[in-house]
């Protein structure tokens, strides 16, 4: 083992102990699988100027290539996370794969591609209706049109959770109309395709990477299917860790986690840790 001046934390469960104890043994077999937003980047009032903790690509690089792989696994498109996030062309991250839109998408950074199936036809519906509905309930909230689905964020309305609470319901009525589902989030309802999310796309990729181990860091709602997707792995024998990119706004993940860290600061000083202790 290396030394590292970041002492590795000691996860809470002895799951996560047998995780955590797993990929240093073996990192070479380990999938470390990670949320972008909130987890590698800051949240921010405007999701477009969202980019990464500064130091969070050369703790990526450093723990790549020690890895059987590197995956983001976000609800954001494939490529709009590859562009803020600074993947493509990043040395050491060859090999990374971002699974966007839930999963639904998928960027490989040795071909630089993105691969995905045709758009849910209701996701063009709701986009038709959203304007209207938003006019008559809610102001000061901003749609964020990710291609694939829908996002009404709230963060910068006058009341943005009294916002959220009032628009749940409707939003719900309307996706239910269209054949989609809403995924409630940090002061945002996502307007989606059913049947993908980040606990399939999890699943999916652990089982064809053959991962001996699984690392899933997150920090919203959006994440508890990844993280019943490790507690899944665990169960059938292959050792996780689940960390929670540590928010007051979402108590669920850090109920769940093994380590809860302090941001996306503190996802950064782990992969740091856990590449200088590994193999």
């Amino acid at each position: 083992m290396g030394h590292s001046t970041e002492p590795l934390p000691t996860p809470a469960t002895q799951p996560g102990r047998d995780g955590l104890a797993a990929i240093l043994a073996n990192p070479a077999r380990a999938l470390i699988a990670l949320d972008f937003d909130g987890t590698l980047a800051p949240i921010v009032p405007d999701p477009e100027k969202a980019r990464p903790h500064p130091d969070a690509l050369p703790a990526l690089t450093a723990l790549a290539p020690k890895a059987a792989a590197v995956a983001v696994i976000t609800g954001r498109p494939a490529d709009i996370a590859v562009k803020y996030g600074g993947f493509a062309d990043a040395p050491g991250l060859e090999h990374l794969v971002v699974l966007g839109h839930y999963g639904a998408e998928r960027w490989d950074a040795a071909t630089g591609e993105v691969t995905a199936p045709a758009p849910h036809p209701g996701v063009a519906a709701v986009r038709a209706e959203l304007p209207g509905l938003l006019d008559g309930i809610a102001q000061g909230t901003w749609t964020e049109d990710k291609g694939r689905a829908l996002a009404v964020h709230t963060r910068r309305a006058a009341d943005p959770q009294g916002t959220f609470d009032a628009l749940r319901a409707p939003l719900a009525d309307l996706a239910a109309r269209h054949g989609l589902i809403v995924e409630p989030g940090r002061m945002v309802l996502e307007l989606r395709p059913p049947g993908m999310d980040k606990g399939v796309a999890l699943r999916d990729y652990a089982r064809d990477l053959g991962a001996g181990s699984v690392l899933y860091a997150g920090d919203d709602l959006g994440d508890l299917p990844a993280y019943a997707a490790v507690d899944a792995l665990r169960s059938d024998g292959t050792p996780g860790l689940l960390v929670c990119s540590g928010s007051e706004e979402v108590t669920e993940l850090s109920e769940k986690a093994d380590i809860v860290v302090d941001g996306p600061q503190g996802v950064v000083r782990l992969l740091r840790a856990i590449a200088a202790q590994a193999g």
